[in-house]
């Protein structure tokens, strides 16, 4: 059985249509950081649950969904941005696009760092 496939989700996020939105240690090239993928509808989450100060159940309905999965979303959200940021790797916010999703240049171009 496959899943059931992921409802349209509400975003009001300023990532731009097509394209990553990369933060990293600076001083660090990209092709030596590890990537933290954080995707729209969970950066959207957080957005408007820690920024804007609404309750879960408001998200939810701004965004379409249930409570519940709003609150997955932020789990995940903070645990992927307090990743990035303890362990110093490059947080990638992962754009929506229109076809299938092929692999970023963020991913394509990730090299394991040197060992030390």
């Amino acid at each position: 059985m496959s899943p059931r496939p992921k409802k349209p989700r509400r975003c009001g996020c300023a990532v731009r249509l097509g394209f990553d939105l990369v933060f990293k240690p600076a001083g660090t090239p990209l092709s030596d950081l590890a990537p933290v993928i954080l995707e729209l509808d969970e950066l959207e989450a957080l957005r408007l649950c820690d920024a804007e100060d609404l309750t879960q159940e408001e998200a939810g309905r701004r965004m379409g969904v249930s409570r519940g999965t709003v609150q997955r979303l932020l789990a995940a959200a903070r645990k992927k941005t307090a990743l990035a940021l303890s362990e110093g790797r490059a947080l990638v916010v992962r754009a929506r696009d229109a076809g299938p999703r092929t692999p970023s240049s963020v991913e394509r171009g990730y090299r394991a760092p040197s060992g030390s």
